[in-house]
């Protein structure tokens, strides 16, 4: 702590843990058990409190509020947590609220970046090279998966599943499972297409492209309307044998809420 750089108007609990480089900006508030890795940046009005782990390289913009306690009206005042891994970026007026329970934490993984007023609700759990874009909100218990990206003035549901490599456009309703690697839009959200743009920028080969693009037209413009049939007519074809192909099919069979066709 030594080494840190904190403005004489920051308020620091003395049982906060921060690794040397910190830098904690004017006005910020760093509440008791909050523990905050090597590199990591508060600008001015920043406040984090609760039981809030944040890794190494971190930046928080002003008047985000990270850790507060969960909305859930079952949160009885446990000492809950909130996990947050290296390399995010938290916008302005971003809110990134801790787990209801002490056995599940919100997460949030690496690289990730959370526009102005995106908001993580209690028990998420978001991955790694993810975009919640302005006024992006995550109801409590969702999933996002890797390199996912939601729109402006989007929102989702509880306990929704984001798939990983998907774009859900701007204003979009997600009420169920955003199947990976496509294009949801709208209120309600419906599939628009495979986000081959997003797969290419990222490396997936033609081969692999061609694969997804087979199963997307076998599961959102067949005429059938059975989707476990689908799936399980595609888990015995030759396209589950590519490796993001079966992680699709797997997403779509584990759905609880249902997925946006």
């Amino acid at each position: 702590m030594s080494d840190s750089l904190i403005h004489p108007t920051a308020v620091i609990d003395p049982s906060a843990q921060l690794a040397d480089g910190v830098e904690i900006g004017p006005y910020s508030v760093v509440g008791a058990n909050v523990n905050i890795g090597a590199g990591s940046v508060l600008k001015s009005h920043v406040v984090i409190e609760g039981h809030t782990t944040i890794g190494e390289n971190n930046t928080f913009f002003p008047f985000s509020a990270i850790g507060q306690i969960t909305q859930d009206l079952k949160y009885v005042g446990e000492p809950t947590a909130l996990l947050i891994g290296d390399h995010n970026t938290f916008r302005e007026n971003t809110t990134i609220h801790r787990g209801t329970t002490e056995e599940v934490p919100t997460r949030i993984g690496d690289h990730n970046l959370f526009l102005s007023y995106s908001h993580v609700a209690h028990d998420c759990q978001v991955g790694n090279h993810c975009i919640l874009s302005n006024n992006g909100t995550l109801g409590g218990h969702c999933t996002v998966g890797d390199h996912a990206i939601i729109s402006g003035l989007s929102g989702a549901h509880q306990f929704c599943r984001i798939g990983e490599h998907s774009l859900v456009g701007g204003c979009t309703k997600i009420v169920q499972d955003v199947p990976p690697f496509t294009i949801v839009d709208g209120s309600p959200a419906a599939v628009r297409g495979l986000n081959l743009v997003g797969l290419q920028r990222r490396g997936f080969d033609d081969t692999t492209r061609r694969a997804l693009k087979r199963t997307y037209k076998k599961l959102f413009l067949s005429k059938k309307v059975n989707l476990a049939q689908l799936t399980e007519e595609l888990a015995e074809s030759e396209l589950a044998e590519d490796v993001n192909v079966a992680r699709l099919i797997d997403f779509i069979r584990s759905s609880e809420r249902g997925v946006i066709r």
